[in-house]
């Protein structure tokens, strides 16, 4: 009897030593993650995770940890395997939902997002990443509906009335989308991303004033955000101050050289000038980072054909109506044989 006694007191000794030892790489883990290490935070969390096959903290850690390092299927089996030990934690589903979202598995991602609702009626990350969702699918009444539930669970938070706003603006709603960055530039007056979609819902309204004081404000807190700088170039090409637009494209792609958008607007404002070569540059600098956009070589075709370079004009504008662009059809039917 005293053997036995001894044995159990060895192999609980055994279990006491590897369960503190899992919890040892954990911390590890959370202090390499912290300091942005997500590699060997990976590696620490692999180490508790032997150690402790039930760790539901290390998996939680480690998907996020994957997820930052863009492993994506890494991540959602480390999601699988902790739903698997913890079926009901809402949290596991969110972010799970996040990610299949991240891999445009929209479907699986709506799937997630209302399991997570169902466990925790209160989860406002739920309520806001299924409303981002419906937005991007076109369910915009249940978008409005999902940032409107989180705005009640959490009211001093910003992000659903950004959301929200950004909803608004697709609808044309841009007094309203105005009434949500109002509350959200209350609730946090350093928001660039509220005063940026503020000046986008003005230009719309064509209050081109306060649209540029709404960019300006955002530049002014983060003079490195390249979309304000686009934004706001396009309000000074409508004033047809090209050459100011230009300077602010001109920024915009020094921030972000791989600025599809900018590059299209500058090469919009050159050809408002005249300069069609440079025009060309710009639209030809777009293609090369997206080739889907039909707009693109409509304008393209526009600038060759200022410059008699008809063969290359009629390309574009075919290649324009074969990318699903309509009125192409009628620069095709007029000028190319």
């Amino acid at each position: 009897m005293k053997n036995l006694i001894i044995i159990f007191l060895v192999f609980a000794f055994v279990a006491e030593s590897y369960a503190q030892k899992a919890e040892d790489y954990f911390n590890l883990g959370v202090a390499n993650a912290e300091s942005g290490d997500h590699d060997k935070a990976v590696a620490d969390y692999d180490k508790a995770i032997e150690l402790d096959s039930n760790y539901e903290e290390a998996y939680y850690n480690r998907a996020f940890s994957k997820y930052l390092l863009k492993d994506y299927k890494g991540a959602i089996a480390d999601y699988n395997s902790l739903i698997a030990l913890n079926p009901l934690s809402s949290n596991a589903f969110n972010n799970r939902g996040n990610i299949k979202s991240e891999i445009e598995d929209l479907e699986g991602a709506i799937v997630d997002f209302n399991r997570a609702i169902e466990l925790d009626t209160a989860n406002y990350a739920a309520f806001t990443n299924r409303g981002q969702l419906k937005d991007v699918i076109k369910d915009y009444k249940g978008a409005i509906a999902d940032q409107s539930k989180a705005i009640e669970l959490e009211p001093m938070r910003v992000e659903a009335y950004i959301n929200r706003g950004k909803v608004k603006e697709e609808l044309d709603d841009f007094k309203g989308a105005i009434t949500d960055y109002d509350k959200a530039i209350g609730l946090d007056p350093k928001n660039t991303l509220a005063y940026c979609n503020r000046g986008n819902a003005k230009y719309h309204l064509n209050d081109y004033p306060r649209a540029i004081a709404d960019y300006d404000k955002a530049i002014g807190l983060d003079p490195k955000y390249a979309v304000a700088y686009c934004n706001r170039g396009n309000v000074k090409f409508d004033l047809k101050i090209y050459k100011w637009a230009i300077a602010d494209y001109d920024k915009a792609i020094e921030l972000d050289a791989n600025y599809t958008l900018a590059y299209i607007n500058r090469g919009n404002a050159k050809f408002d000038l005249k300069k069609y070569r440079w025009a060309i540059a710009d639209y030809d600098k777009a293609i090369g980072l997206d080739a889907s956009d039909t707009l693109t070589y409509y304008n393209r075709g526009n600038a060759k054909f200022k410059l008699n370079d008809r063969k290359g004009a009629c390309q574009d504008w075919k290649k324009a109506v074969e990318l699903g662009d309509a009125k192409a059809k009628d620069e095709i039917r007029k000028y190319c044989k």
